[in-house]
């Protein structure tokens, strides 16, 4: 995770946006190595979250149960600085033995839908949500 870079995210003038779960793995729960540190970041402002691609954070799917604590935790720790993305097309970034950096690689079936559709059992308060999925991007991207 992120832990050695720390004091360059604490220094940065501009925020930073972690994508997909900021890279952590729900097998290791919201106590592995690094989580407390995006934790830390997110809270006091100096990072975004993308709480996108939890296949890329789970294997538990089509649900990723086990996400939902890393949900819950970024949530508390500053619901301002999440924002969604569905990590459409989801290319598949793992390494296959024969296939060339050059090579394209299968999109991997996702229901997005039904990802999306998670965010309101991950996140129940209709106003936290609107934060995550209007206004925080609005604020970020600037649009």
């Amino acid at each position: 995770m992120i832990d050695p870079l720390k004091e360059q995210f604490e220094k940065l003038t501009m925020p930073v946006v972690f994508d997909h779960f900021a890279g952590a793995q729900a097998a290791l729960g919201t106590g592995q190595q690094g989580f407390d540190t995006v934790l830390g970041l997110v809270k006091s402002g100096k990072a975004y979250v993308k709480v996108s691609g939890a296949y890329r954070a789970s294997n538990k799917a089509p649900d990723y149960a086990d996400v939902a604590a890393f949900e819950r935790a970024l949530v508390a720790a500053n619901p301002d600085r999440l924002v969604w993305g569905s990590d459409w097309p989801h290319p598949d970034a793992v390494k296959v033995e024969g296939r060339k950096a050059t090579d394209l690689a299968p999109a991997l079936d996702v229901d997005d839908g039904r990802v999306l559709n998670l965010l309101a059992e991950w996140v129940p308060e209709a106003a936290v949500r609107k934060k995550i999925l209007v206004d925080n991007p609005k604020r970020l991207y600037e649009f």
